[in-house]
């Protein structure tokens, strides 16, 4: 049976507008219904860890840019899957890096998945499609 995670949360990282404004449209185009939080840095993606401990809702998935300012993406990334209580949440690296030492540095500290940002709209509205079929729908969360 699927689970129905359409009441919790996803927290995308992004500092860039264009590429947040893209993320949000895709989503908006595949009807999700997820609650969207949205962190602009690394730091304010960051202090969503207070607010877990506080009892508000942690997401179903986070997307995490890479090039964030004040602190980078993979720092972020190490945070999190660091954290006894939140190393479960997925994490999605959704980033224009397609290096191959971000890529093994990403998984070695704990990405779920990694995805290069596609530039066209539709390739994107894919991606977006998959991630919500996979993480809000067919994946099993703590």
């Amino acid at each position: 049976m699927l689970r129905d995670n359409s009441n919790k949360p996803i927290l995308i990282v992004e500092d860039n507008p264009i590429d947040l404004d893209l993320t949000l449209r895709a989503f908006a185009a595949k009807k999700l219904s997820n609650p969207i939080q949205v962190a602009r840095d690394g730091e304010e993606a960051l202090g969503y860890m207070e607010k877990w401990k506080q009892c508000e809702t942690r997401p179903v998935v986070i997307l995490l840019d890479l090039n964030l300012p004040k602190i980078h993406g993979l720092d972020v990334l190490k945070k999190f899957k660091s954290h006894p209580d939140f190393k479960a949440i997925p994490i999605v690296i959704l980033t224009t890096s397609s290096e191959s030492s971000d890529l093994q540095e990403a998984y070695q500290s704990g990405a779920n998945s990694y995805i290069v940002k596609p530039v066209d709209f539709g390739k994107f509205l894919e991606v977006a499609n998959h991630i919500d079929l996979y993480w809000r729908v067919i994946n099993k969360p703590l």
